[in-house]
C-alpha cells in the first residue's frame, strides 16, 4: 500500500468531513463536534415584537386531585386561560438603570423584569468602542428575564411581569467602598403583593431575586413562582461562517444532568429535556455568555420550553410554592446570573452551570488542557505565550509518537524515486506493483501506516485543544504583542493567517511528493485553501495552528536531516 496516497486520502477525507460538517450546520442541523445549530429559525427581518400584556403568562399547573375527588387543601388552583383576561392599556412604565463594577442593568417597573444589561468588562464583538449588551428588548434583538407569579384562585390574577410595579426610594449605583445594592418593587393583584428586591454585590455577575409573597386576601393561595428568560431565535452578531457555535436554551437536573434544546427544535416541538425536577436551573447559551435562572432547591418544579410569537421562544420554570394562609407571608430567594462563561466562576454559582461552556464532545479531554492553560497564563500574565506553552507541552508530550511519523515519512521520501520507478514498470499490473512495493518496504524497513498511525492517535487532542481555545470567554479582550489586541478576533492584518500558509506550504515541501500530479496539486493548493479559512477565525485558535506547524517542521527537518547524515556514513 502507498503511504502516501494513504496520507492524502486522510487529509482529503478529513477535509471533506469538515465541509460536510460545515454544511449541516448551514442547513440548521447539529454539529457532528458537539457545535450548535447556527441557522436563524426565522427569515423576519425585524426583531420580534415583546407579546402583548398577558399574552405571554404561562399558565399554572393544574391542581392536584386525590383519588376521592376532592381538590387537596394544597393544591393550586387553576389559573384563568390567558384569552380570558381583558387586555387593558399599560401605564407608563419607570426603568430603573442599575450601575455596578460588572454591569450596568435596566430593570422595568412594568413586571419588575430585567430589560437590559450591559457587561462593562467585555466589548461588542463588532463595535469595539461599545460595551456587550447581552439582554436587551430594544430595536436589534429581545432578551429578557422575567418572574412572576400564577396559580391563584379561579377568577383572579397574580402579580406577573405584565403587572405594573412600584418601586422603592434608594441608591442605584453601588458606590465605592459599598459591597451591596438592593432595588425593591412591589405589586398587588387580587389581594396579594409580590414583593420582588434585586440584590446585587460587588465583583458578581450573581444577582439575588427575592420574591416575597404575602396574602392579604380572605383565603388561603397555593401560587406558584415562575421565572422564565425570553429570548428570539437570532444568532449574536460578530460570529463567523466558518465555525459554529451553539445559541439556544439549556436545563439542568440532578437526574438528567445537561441537556441543550436548539431553537428549531422548539418550533418543531422536539424538546427532550427534564420536564420536572427538585433542582438544578434554566439558562440560555451563546458563544462566551449565559443568563440562569437558578431557583432554591428541594421545591418541586415544572420546567418548559415554548414558543411564544413569531421567532420568539422561552425556557422557564414553576416552582410550587407551600400554602400560603390569609395574612401570612412566604419568601423564596432564586439566583438570576448574567455574564461570560468563566469556567471557576460558573462552578461557583451553581452544580454544572460550567458545563454551558461548549467543548464539543471531548470535554473529558478539553477541561484538563483548559486547566494547564489557566496555571500557564497565571505564570506568564499573558493568554498569547500561555497558548504557545500549552502547544509546546502537548508537542513534546506527543514526540516520540511524532517522531516515529516524520521518521516513515523521511523514509519514505528517501525511497520515493525508487517507488516511482516501480510504477513506471509494473503501470499495467497492480498486482506486481503492490508485491514490488511491500518487499521494498520491508527491505528499507519501512512501515507504510507509520506516517498516519501517530497522526490519527494525536487527532483527538487537537480537535479539544480547538474547542478549548475557541469556547475561552477569557480570552475575549485578552492582548498578545504588537498588533493583536484580541485573541477572541481575527488578525487584523492576517499575518499569522499568511505565516500558516508559508508553514504548511513547507510541510508539503518536507513530505514525500505524491506520484499522481493531480495529487500533488491537490496537496499543494490545500494550504492556500485553509490560509483563506483562518482569516476569520480567532487568532488565539491561529497562534496555537501556526505554533504548532512550526515545532513540527523543526522537528520533521531535524528527524530528516539525521536520517540523510545516517545514510551517507553508511
Amino acid at each position: 500500500m502507498d503511504t502516501r496516497r494513504t496520507v492524502l486520502w486522510v487529509v482529503f477525507s478529513v477535509s471533506l468531513f469538515l465541509l460536510w460538517d460545515n454544511w449541516q450546520r448551514f442547513q440548521g442541523k447539529p454539529s457532528l463536534f458537539g457545535g450548535g445549530v447556527t441557522k436563524q429559525v426565522s427569515a423576519a427581518g425585524s426583531p420580534p415584537a415583546v407579546p402583548v400584556a398577558g399574552g405571554d403568562v404561562p399558565a399554572a399547573t393544574p391542581a392536584v386531585v386525590p383519588k376521592d375527588g376532592v381538590p387537596a387543601a394544597s393544591a393550586a388552583s387553576t389559573a384563568v386561560p390567558v384569552a380570558a383576561v381583558p387586555v387593558t392599556p399599560a401605564p407608563a412604565a419607570e426603568t430603573v438603570s442599575v450601575s455596578t463594577d460588572l454591569f450596568k442593568v435596566d430593570l422595568n417597573s412594568m413586571g419588575a423584569e430585567v430589560r437590559r444589561v450591559e457587561l462593562l468588562l467585555h466589548r461588542d464583538s463588532v463595535d469595539q468602542t461599545k460595551n456587550m449588551v447581552l439582554l436587551d428588548a430594544g430595536t436589534e434583538y429581545v432578551y429578557l428575564a422575567q418572574s412572576g407569579l400564577v396559580g391563584g384562585p379561579v377568577g383572579t390574577t397574580l402579580p406577573n411581569h405584565r403587572t405594573p410595579f412600584a418601586v422603592a426610594p434608594g441608591p442605584r449605583t453601588l458606590e465605592a467602598g459599598q459591597n451591596e445594592l438592593k432595588v425593591s418593587f412591589t405589586a398587588e393583584s387580587s389581594g396579594v403583593k409580590l414583593v420582588k428586591t434585586y440584590t446585587f454585590k460587588r465583583g458578581s455577575y450573581d444577582i439575588g431575586v427575592s420574591h416575597q409573597i404575602i396574602n392579604d386576601s380572605a383565603v388561603p393561595i397555593t401560587p406558584q413562582l415562575y421565572l422564565q428568560l425570553v429570548r428570539d431565535g437570532k444568532d449574536p452578531t460578530g460570529g463567523s461562517s466558518f465555525y459554529s457555535t451553539f445559541t439556544g436554551m439549556a436545563v439542568y437536573t440532578s437526574t438528567e444532568k445537561f441537556q441543550k434544546e436548539a431553537f428549531s427544535d422548539i418550533e418543531k416541538g422536539k424538546t427532550k429535556h427534564a420536564s420536572k425536577g427538585t433542582d438544578g436551573w434554566i439558562a440560555i447559551i451563546q458563544h462566551y455568555f449565559v443568563s440562569a435562572w437558578i431557583p432554591s432547591d428541594k421545591l418541586a418544579r415544572d420546567i418548559y420550553t415554548e414558543k411564544v410569537g413569531d421567532n420568539l421562544y422561552r425556557v422557564g420554570t414553576k416552582l410550587i410554592l407551600a400554602q400560603i394562609a390569609p395574612g401570612a407571608s412566604l419568601t423564596d430567594n432564586a439566583q438570576l446570573f448574567v455574564g461570560p462563561q468563566e469556567e471557576r466562576t460558573l462552578e461557583k454559582v451553581a452544580p454544572g452551570l460550567d458545563l454551558v461552556r461548549d467543548y464539543g464532545f471531548l470535554t473529558v479531554v478539553a477541561k484538563p488542557l483548559f486547566w494547564l492553560l489557566e496555571r500557564l497564563q497565571a505564570m506568564l500574565g499573558n493568554w498569547g505565550w500561555a497558548i504557545i506553552a500549552l502547544t509546546v507541552l502537548i508537542k513534546l508530550a506527543f514526540f516520540p509518537l511524532s517522531a516515529a511519523g516524520y521518521r516513515s515519512m523521511a523514509r519514505m521520501k528517501k525511497v520515493a524515486p525508487r517507488l516511482k520507478a516501480l510504477q513506471d514498470r509494473h503501470k499495467g499490473d497492480r498486482a506486481k506493483l503492490n508485491q514490488a512495493m511491500m518487499e521494498l518496504y520491508r527491505s528499507e524497513k519501512i512501515n507504510p501506516m507509520g506516517g498516519c498511525l501517530p497522526i490519527v492517535v494525536q487527532i483527538p487532542v487537537f480537535i479539544a485543544l480547538y474547542w478549548t481555545l475557541l469556547a475561552s470567554v477569557e480570552m475575549r479582550n485578552a492582548p498578545w504583542i504588537g498588533w493583536i489586541h484580541d485573541l477572541a478576533m481575527p488578525d487584523p492584518y492576517f499575518i499569522l493567517p499568511v505565516i500558516m500558509m508559508a508553514s504548511m506550504l513547507v510541510q508539503y515541501k518536507l513530505n514525500p511528493a505524491p506520484p499522481d500530479p493531480l495529487q500533488a496539486k491537490m496537496m499543494l493548493f490545500m494550504p492556500l485553501v485553509f490560509g483563506i479559512m483562518f482569516f476569520f477565525f480567532p487568532a488565539g485558535l491561529v497562534l496555537y495552528w501556526v505554533v504548532n506547524n512550526l515545532l513540527s517542521i523543526a522537528q520533521q527537518w531535524q528527524i530528516t536531516r539525521s536520517i540523510e547524515r545516517n545514510s551517507k556514513l553508511a
